[in-house]
């Protein structure tokens, strides 16, 4: 199918589906859904033509005969049953969607200190228009084709607001769960809103439940506020039927510090999309990834910092393992504005390739506009080191344990950067068994499913 019959095909539910895309959300979500929309026709969907897209083809994905979910259906199971949390001494305030919409079932969270929201982008944008109009739609400044898409066919998701001077105790886990009878294109929006000296860490987990095909075109906007800081983890363990465009944006005020930690273990084709523009001076930012790939799976991340402001420091390492005939690809720019004097930016990118088959594109960049700057970029792209792998086994270990621990010491490095001890160790104990080959679909997630 051509781009343009998929343009063609997004015109028709548009204009078919507009009652129900605009009923029950507030006036700004629709007048942004009516621009983007006009936008996307003019753009279309990205071929591997736009730079940006080089490595990744999204129109194949655009192709299947998908069902596209206007209005929140109801489950057949109550969510909060099937799935139970198994990561010990881990505490937090659980929060699942379906199918991109916030699950109406979502236990109590009525412990949740005082001030701080979390309910559906839906019932936000009538409660509290004055704080998703401030920000909706503010940060989204690049990828137009995508966001725009996602713009005009979100309805609901994930809303978040912790005030100023408060600390989250526990960490909010959302679970966003894809499960259908028939192949599901979901349009999740989620927005973030961290204020001035608050603390606050997330963790987003994406699981499909059933064997057909998914396709979520997901947005989230955070905003972070002066001297606060933040986490948001996300944890990717999907079907090879799973396939997903994870678009998150983030706008850092001054002295305000955010780790963004990406965890790709399973799923079909995965574009990470993860832009954050330092606009206050003294900001710090932190993004890491780890992607571990088979058979045919692709996996791209693309990283945009955007240092606006000066005496911002910024550090971003992402690697992964690639076996099988997986393709994976990162691209990582980092831009220091003119005014952006003091900064200290750091990128890194390392994989590692188990067979000849494999394929991995790496392609860091800097762009400087100020010469009062600490930066550097680099990539490797490499197998396992033989003489190491000959000390192993030299002290009586087997070549298949030896060459798992190899792997294993080059993608904990990530892991190490986690915050939360006890989903550092879930996830590294998911990793080594990822690396062994005991996660080969969508049963392994931080959170268990008891089907």
């Amino acid at each position: 199918m051509s781009v343009e019959n998929i343009t063609k095909d997004f015109q028709d539910l548009y204009n078919s589906g507009k009652e129900l895309l605009e009923k029950g959300v507030h006036p700004v979500m629709n007048t942004a859904r009516e621009m983007a929309f006009k936008s996307f026709l003019e753009g279309g969907i990205p071929t591997k033509k736009v730079e940006d897209y080089k490595y990744t083809d999204l129109s194949k994905l655009f192709e299947k005969d998908y069902n596209v979910v206007l209005r929140y259906h109801k489950q057949d199971v109550d969510l909060n049953d099937v799935f139970k949390c198994d990561v010990p001494d881990l505490d937090t305030y659980l929060v699942l969607t379906t199918n991109g919409w916030y699950y109406l079932r979502n236990n109590d969270l009525s412990e949740l200190p005082a001030g701080v929201i979390v309910c559906s982008l839906q019932e936000a944008s009538l409660k509290y228009p004055e704080i998703v109009e401030k920000h909706y739609g503010k940060y989204c400044i690049s990828d137009k084709a995508v966001v725009d898409l996602n713009t005009a066919f979100a309805q609901d998701g994930v809303f978040v607001y912790v005030p100023n001077n408060v600390v989250l105790d526990k960490t909010i886990q959302i679970v966003n769960i894809m499960r259908a009878k028939d192949d599901v294109m979901s349009f999740q929006r989620n927005l973030i809103v961290i204020g001035d000296n608050a603390q606050a860490k997330i963790m987003s987990c994406d699981h499909s439940l059933s064997d057909v095909n998914f396709l979520a075109n997901n947005v989230t906007e955070i905003a972070v506020g002066d001297n606060a800081i933040f986490d948001y983890y996300q944890l990717q363990s999907q079907t090879l039927k799973s396939s997903q465009i994870n678009s998150v944006f983030i706008n850092q005020q001054r002295a305000s510090n955010v780790l963004t930690h990406t965890v790709t273990l399973y799923g079909g084709l995965v574009r990470n999309n993860i832009y954050a523009k330092l606009d206050g001076e003294g900001c710090e930012n932190n993004t890491f990834g780890v992607y571990l790939t088979d058979k045919d799976q692709h996996v791209d991340n693309f990283t945009f910092i955007d240092h606006a402001s000066p005496k911002c420091t910024s550090n971003e390492h992402f690697k992964g393992v690639l076996d099988d005939d997986s393709v994976a690809a990162f691209t990582g720019r980092i831009t220091v504005r003119p005014d952006a004097q003091q900064t200290e930016a750091f990128q890194n990118n390392n994989n590692l390739l188990l067979t000849d088959r494999a394929k991995m594109y790496s392609k860091p960049q800097l762009v400087i506009d100020a010469d009062d700057v600490k930066c550097s970029h680099g990539a490797t792209v490499g197998q396992i080191d033989e003489d190491a792998l000959f000390y192993l086994r030299a002290r009586g270990i087997g070549e298949a344990e030896a060459r798992m621990m190899m792997m294993f010491a080059f993608s904990n490095e990530i892991i190490g950067k986690i915050r939360i001890e006890p989903i550092k160790d879930r996830i590294a104990e998911l990793v080594e068994k990822r690396l062994r080959g005991e996660i080969s679909q969508c049963a392994n997630c931080v959170l268990q499913c008891n089907k």
